[in-house]
């Protein structure tokens, strides 16, 4: 079970949307019953992508007062996380493989009074967070390898997922999927300890306010009904 206090979380992936209309877009998923927004950072050199920086998010945090959950897939994390904080995420997660001083990194995040989140790759071991687990508020398990969507879950994630909450224990840490979440996946990853997801497709798919309402309640109801 997860941590009573922790409710579900439906975290939709603005890579998936309309960049042309990023704004609305961002205001629209919201309004469709969104709890978080997403936002997947990517350097094209720690994944093969390249996606959008602090400008672009500091230019869609006028459109909702929704929790921006940064997730930075760039290496090194540490020069760029101050400008993340200003340009208004409200947490920022960093990979535990992308520096060589994970607690520093965390330490950053925290004095500039921001949640703090470790990611684990479908490679990296539990392990790394025995050291640093209480300096966090968050852990994202990848469920696919990071740097493009629309990729199949990985079941061996499973596992992970209840090896990271039989770790977090009582403490009231967010324990986060991204990676092939869609109605089919996330109640396996909910019974694991899950309780944020975040889904890219899955929720953009169809067109506008009306198909992603469908799509996020599709999600949150599958969610619920493997936590019961």
């Amino acid at each position: 079970m997860t941590h009573p206090t922790l409710p579900i979380r439906i975290a939709p992936s603005i890579l998936a949307a309309d960049f042309s209309r990023l704004g609305q877009e961002v205001s629209d998923v919201v309004e469709a019953g969104a709890d978080w927004v997403h936002l997947d950072v990517m350097d094209g050199h720690f994944v093969p992508n390249i996606s959008f920086g602090p400008d672009v998010i500091k230019s869609l945090r006028k459109y909702t007062t929704a929790f921006f959950d940064c997730h930075l897939m760039i290496a090194p994390a540490d020069p760029y996380i101050e400008a993340f904080a200003k340009a208004g995420c409200d947490g920022i997660t960093v990979h535990a493989e992308a520096g060589a001083h994970l607690h520093r990194s965390l330490q950053t995040i925290r004095a500039l009074g921001k949640k703090v989140g470790v990611t684990l790759n479908p490679a990296t071991p539990v392990s790394v967070l025995e050291n640093v687990i209480d300096d966090v508020d968050l852990i994202l398990v990848m469920s696919v390898n990071p740097g493009f969507g629309g990729q199949k879950f990985i079941p061996a994630m499973l596992d992970k997922i209840r090896a990271v909450k039989s770790l977090v224990g009582d403490r009231p840490i967010e324990i986060e999927v991204d990676g092939g979440i869609t109605a089919d996946t996330i109640g396996a990853a909910t019974a694991a300890g899950a309780n944020v997801f975040v889904a890219g497709s899955a929720v953009y798919k169809g067109d506008g306010i009306d198909a992603y309402r469908a799509n996020v309640s599709a999600l949150r109801q599958a969610a619920e009904t493997a936590r019961l």
